[in-house]
C-alpha cells in the first residue's frame, strides 16, 4: 500500500494572546490559546476542494505557516494533512484526513459517514472534541473534506500512473574476465540496468540452446536511487571458436527478448599466424611495386631509333 500525499498545511501559534483575541474557554478547563479554529482552520483545507500546489512528477505538497508573534509565550503547531492510501495495482484504498496538534492527530475525518471525530483519548480530548464539533456544525467543511478527498483520489491515480504503473527499458551488456581456472577460464557476467518495475528474469544462451535449468523466474534487483533497477548475472565458460553467448533479457516493458551476444576472439596462436601473414602480404605487396616501377624507368635500349610518325611516347619501348 502507498500513501500518496495530497495537500498539507500547518497554522503556528503561541500560547498566550494576540491583539484583541480572547482565550479559547472549553468545558472544564480554560486554555490560553489565542486562536478561532472557525476562522484559523479555513486555511487548512483548500478551498473548493483546489489542491495546494501544482503536479510537479513526485506529487502534490503544499505548506503555509502563520506566525503569531507573542513575547515570553510558548509554541503550538496545528497541522492538516491529507492522503490517499493506494494498492499495489492503483485502487484507491481509503482517503486519510487529520488535524494534528504538536504532530499527534487531534481530529480525524471519516469518509463513510461525512464527519469529523476526535482521535485524542488524553489531554487534548476535549479540545478534540470541541474542533470535531465545530467542524461538524458548519456543512462547508464536510463539503470541503469531500472535494479534497475526489482532487485526492484524481490526482493520486495520475501520479501512480506517472510513477508506479510506468515502464522504463533495460540496458544489457556482456562484460569477460579471466577466472585463472583452464577448466573455464572466462567468466561472462550480464549486467541489466535501468529498468523498472524491477521484476526481471535473464536466460543465459549458449549456440541458441538454454543454458542451466529450464525454470527461470524473475529475480531481485538492486535500487538505483532514481526509480530504476539494476542487477546482472555470471556465467563461467570454456569457449571455442564460433560459439556464441547470448543474454537474454525479459522484461514488462519489452514486447520481445532484449538479446547480448558475445563470441571469443582468436586464440593466441592463430593471432601469431594472421599476423605473421599479413606482414608478409604486406611485404611481398610492397616488393612488387617496386619491381614495376624500376622496370617503367628503364632508358631505351642502345641502338633503338623510333620510326618516322611513331606516337610512341619519348623513352618507351
Amino acid at each position: 500500500m502507498v500513501g500518496v500525499l495530497c495537500g498539507e498545511l500547518s497554522f503556528v501559534g503561541y500560547w498566550g494572546h494576540f491583539g484583541e483575541s480572547q482565550p479559547l474557554g472549553l468545558p472544564g478547563r480554560s486554555l490560553g490559546i489565542s486562536w478561532d479554529p472557525t476562522v484559523e482552520l479555513s486555511s487548512l483545507l483548500c478551498p473548493h476542494g483546489e489542491p495546494l500546489g501544482a503536479p510537479n512528477g513526485d506529487g502534490v505538497t503544499a505548506s503555509t505557516a502563520i506566525s503569531l508573534l507573542s513575547p515570553n509565550s510558548g509554541a503550538f503547531m496545528v497541522h492538516m494533512a491529507s492522503s490517499c492510501p493506494l494498492a499495489a495495482n492503483g485502487s484507491l484504498l481509503g482517503f486519510d484526513l487529520t488535524v494534528a496538534f504538536n504532530k499527534n492527530p487531534l481530529v480525524c475525518y471519516d469518509p463513510d459517514v461525512r464527519r469529523f471525530n476526535a482521535c485524542d483519548w488524553r489531554l487534548l480530548h476535549d479540545v478534540a472534541e470541541w474542533i470535531a464539533s465545530s467542524l461538524n456544525n458548519d456543512s462547508t467543511w464536510v463539503q470541503r473534506a469531500e472535494a479534497r478527498r475526489r482532487t485526492c483520489s484524481k490526482l493520486a491515480a495520475q501520479f501512480w500512473a506517472q510513477t508506479a504503473l510506468r515502464r522504463t527499458q533495460p540496458q544489457v551488456r556482456i562484460i569477460p574476465a579471466q577466472t585463472g581456472n583452464p577448466s573455464v577460464p572466462i567468466r561472462l557476467t550480464c549486467h541489466v540496468w535501468g529498468f523498472y518495475p524491477p521484476e526481471v528474469t535473464i536466460i543465459w544462451l549458449h549456440n541458441g540452446d538454454i543454458v542451466g535449468p529450464g525454470d527461470h523466474s524473475p529475480m531481485s534487483a538492486i535500487p538505483n536511487g532514481n526509480w530504476t533497477y539494476q542487477t546482472q548475472v555470471a556465467l563461467s565458460v570454456a569457449p571455442e571458436v564460433g560459439d556464441t553467448y547470448t543474454c537474454s533479457v525479459q522484461h514488462a516493458s519489452l514486447e520481445e527478448p532484449l538479446l547480448e551476444d558475445w563470441s571469443p576472439g582468436l586464440t593466441l596462436e592463430v593471432t601469431l599466424m594472421v599476423a605473421v601473414a599479413t606482414v608478409a602480404m604486406v611485404l611481398g605487396l610492397g616488393l612488387l611495386l617496386i619491381g614495376v616501377f624500376c622496370w617503367r624507368a628503364q632508358p631505351p635500349a642502345p641502338g633503338y631509333t623510333p620510326l618516322p610518325g611513331h606516337n610512341y611516347p619519348s623513352g618507351s619501348i
